[in-house]
């Protein structure tokens, strides 16, 4: 029997995380005749098709599933190995991390990140991916660096860590022609209201909370996500109740107005979260103290929000 290529653990492990053989080749950054040929000797070696194609791309097959871990393994102890080192730094790197994260996220924390990311870690990049029922998988396979959000599928086998508390608040356009300062729960139930469907944001807190108080909403819109709600609200009579830090954030940029919350809400805990098998990672914990020392008082976000006075 040939001996097992350790380059093709390397294509085996990639075409498992992206299910597309043209994008572990890119990944791997060889052709993807080179790739495909990996593909079909590791085929010949474990005596299986290993990766199926489908609808939804090249699926692992039952033997495939069980080789993963060993084969991850292999690949992550020999990239150990040869790195070479027990530490990180930052100005001399040249890394992507991978992130997911709600679209809150995205737009309340990389541009702070990438702002210190220019002057800290100049060849760092970031790739952002949405937070899907694939997250947890992604992560324990190492696709995913980090989690960030509300996240509370994110349980065995995860670290994490809070960055901040969050509350809920209305937003009005600053023209809005019945809301003033003064916002009662008589307009909070008379005016019509965005409603944000997404799923995995801690939105999903307020529907239920209103629902067992009874409260009603006029839904006049819905939509897929937070990131265009601002620029809705600031050129309507509609209102919304979103997260404090991202109604201060927009208020940057659109003519709206932050108003308190009518109704008593829970607050909620944003937080990071990884796979305990990246715990001791150089590069991984530098990421993770950075976010973090990026959300604490007196500096990024929170310093904005307390300029403001939210």
């Amino acid at each position: 029997m040939a001996s097992l290529d350790l380059e093709w653990v390397a294509v085996f492990d990639e075409v498992y995380k992206t299910a597309n053989v043209s994008r572990a080749a890119e990944r791997l950054d060889i052709t993807q005749g080179a790739a495909s040929t990996a593909l079909n000797r590791l085929r010949a070696y474990f005596d299986d098709a290993l990766f199926s194609r489908t609808p939804r791309g090249m699926l692992p097959t039952p033997r495939a599933e069980a080789l993963y871990p060993v084969l991850r393994g292999v690949r992550e102890g020999l990239e150990q190995a040869r790195a070479g080192r027990s530490t990180f730094v930052p100005a001399q790197a040249e890394r992507t991390f991978r992130i997911c994260m709600t679209d809150i996220s995205e737009i309340v924390l990389v541009p702070i990140l990438m702002n210190h990311l220019r002057l800290a870690a100049p060849g760092v990049c970031v790739e952002v991916e949405k937070i899907s029922p694939e997250s947890p998988r992604h992560l324990e396979g190492g696709d995913v660096d980090l989690a960030v959000g509300f996240m509370p599928q994110l349980e065995a086998g995860f670290y994490q860590q809070v960055l901040f508390s969050q509350r809920f608040v209305c937003v009005a356009s600053q023209q809005h022609p019945r809301i003033g300062h003064r916002f009662t729960k008589a307009a909070f139930g008379r005016e019509q209201h965005v409603l944000v469907s997404a799923s995995g944001t801690g939105h999903v807190i307020v529907d239920k909370t209103l629902a067992r108080a009874g409260v009603e909403r006029r839904i006049a819109l819905r939509v897929p996500s937070f990131l265009g709600v601002a620029s809705i609200v600031a050129d309507t009579e509609l209102i919304a109740t979103v997260p404090s830090h991202f109604a201060t954030v927009m208020q940057r940029r659109e003519r709206i107005r932050i108003l308190p919350m009518p109704h008593a809400l829970p607050a909620y805990e944003v937080k990071q979260h990884w796979h305990a098998r990246f715990h001791s990672d150089p590069g991984n914990v530098w990421l993770r103290r950075t976010v973090a020392e990026l959300m604490t008082p007196g500096s990024g976000l929170t310093k904005f929000a307390a300029d403001r006075g939210v």
